[in-house]
């Protein structure tokens, strides 16, 4: 009986978590970073040791893992380019307000990209 329940149960959670629900593919580097490759469109090669999915580039002996999210799980620090911030979608400071490019100035903002969305500091 209990494992017709096992059974069960695991097939009920499996019936429900299905591919629509998650949106990205998070990889857990050894350092304990994650970083979050979106599923739309998503590439995965793999070439001597290093996996390239999407635009990120990892070296496998320094993955610990990674698995599938609904969110974007990313703790790196990434650079933006210049480019990226020329063709940002919205940039908001931390309380919220969506300023335009020229209005930057010293201080931290959100900057949404077609890349993604990251925090950026002005100095």
């Amino acid at each position: 009986m209990k494992k017709f329940l096992l059974l069960l149960t695991a097939l009920a959670g499996g019936a429900t978590a299905q591919a629509e629900d998650y949106a990205f593919l998070t990889f857990e580097t050894t350092d304990g970073e994650r970083v979050s490759v979106p599923l739309e469109s998503l590439t995965l090669s793999i070439n001597g040791t290093t996996l390239t999915a999407g635009s990120e580039t990892f070296t496998i002996e320094n993955l610990s893992k990674m698995y599938f999210s609904s969110t974007d799980e990313a703790t790196a620090v990434k650079e933006i380019s210049k480019t990226d911030l020329d063709e940002a979608t919205d940039i908001y400071d931390l309380q919220g307000h969506k300023v335009q490019k020229e209005q930057m100035r010293r201080g931290a903002y959100i900057v949404k990209t077609k890349q993604g969305t990251c925090k950026i500091v002005v100095k």
